[in-house]
């Protein structure tokens, strides 16, 4: 009998998710989850600028598409209102089904493991 890991065990499922049409849940992160992130975002650049329009499908698409190819992104937004942007980055980790590791200023780190092979692995 093969022994199955919790993280194995999560996948298996989300990936059987997805495949049905469903999209996986956002993945709860601990803080020390974070800031393991935090510290692998530290160096990335911003593959998602959104501009004047705001959160539009095609951002939406765009931000999904990155998500699936690198799993951490950062997501940069225009200037302006603390609330709206905060509202912004929000709106879109909700539409992405990722979790919002960080905010500072006007960038964002957006986290999605991928369902079926996960490339970052974070600690429990």
């Amino acid at each position: 009998m093969k022994k199955t890991t919790p993280r194995k065990a999560e996948a298996a499922v989300a990936a059987a998710n997805v495949a049905a049409g469903g999209s996986a849940p956002a993945p709860e992160l601990s803080e020390r989850q974070r800031r393991h992130l935090r510290g692998l975002a530290h160096p990335l650049k911003p593959v998602v600028r959104l501009g004047a329009a705001g959160l539009t499908d095609a951002v939406a698409r765009e931000t999904e598409r990155a998500l699936g190819d690198h799993e951490l992104i950062k997501v940069k937004a225009p200037g302006g209102d603390r609330e709206a942007r905060d509202a912004l980055f929000s709106a879109l980790a909700a539409r992405t089904t990722s979790a919002l590791v960080q905010r500072i200023g006007n960038v964002a780190v957006l986290y999605r493991p991928h369902p079926v092979l996960p490339r970052i692995m974070i600690p429990d």
